[in-house]
């Protein structure tokens, strides 16, 4: 049996754990290890940091298409059409990635606390990621793996119910 706060192996009557100091007798807080548990907090902390690259690629292709399209786009050798659709092309863009990274975002913090709704959310953003070589496909296939098989909604579902208590 292991400590559901930090993971640490404990045995069965002991009241506190080693590692972190939890308080475990009586409360029910004892959990065995399965894959869910195991990952799931590595693939929340996945989600935060791939959406924090999210953001700064977003923002690049915003600042870029106002600029690079915008004022300075002008004096370039580009045809008059390719300024009129290229800058809002990547203001959308941007704006989409942006979207992106706030649900990757929300995702991860939701795993991370284990909230019913944020395994839903992440097999979402998943999927999505997979189209995005090479990070986002990895990340997408180990957030399938994790969370989809339906084995994985029940243990999932007994983590937020240990996790709450």
């Amino acid at each position: 049996m292991f400590c559901d706060q930090c993971g640490n192996a404990i045995e069965a009557g002991q009241q506190f754990c080693n590692r972190c100091g939890k308080a475990l007798a009586g409360t029910g807080q004892v959990v065995q290890r399965t894959r869910v548990h195991e990952h799931v907090r590595l693939l929340a902390i996945f989600w935060i940091a791939y959406s924090a690259l999210d953001v700064i690629g977003g923002v690049v292709m915003i600042v870029l298409g106002g600029t690079m399209f915008g004022h300075l786009g002008r004096g370039a050798d580009l045809p008059r059409e390719a300024l009129f659709w290229l800058r809002p092309l990547m203001v959308s863009l941007g704006s989409i990635t942006l979207l992106k990274a706030g649900a990757g975002f929300f995702a991860g913090w939701g795993l991370l606390r284990r909230e019913p709704w944020a395994r839903i959310l992440a097999l979402i953003v998943g999927f999505l990621a997979l189209l995005n070589l090479p990070l986002g496909t990895a990340l997408g296939i180990y957030t399938l793996w994790v969370l989809l098989p339906a084995q994985s909604d029940r243990e999932y579902r007994l983590l937020g119910h240990g996790h709450a208590a």
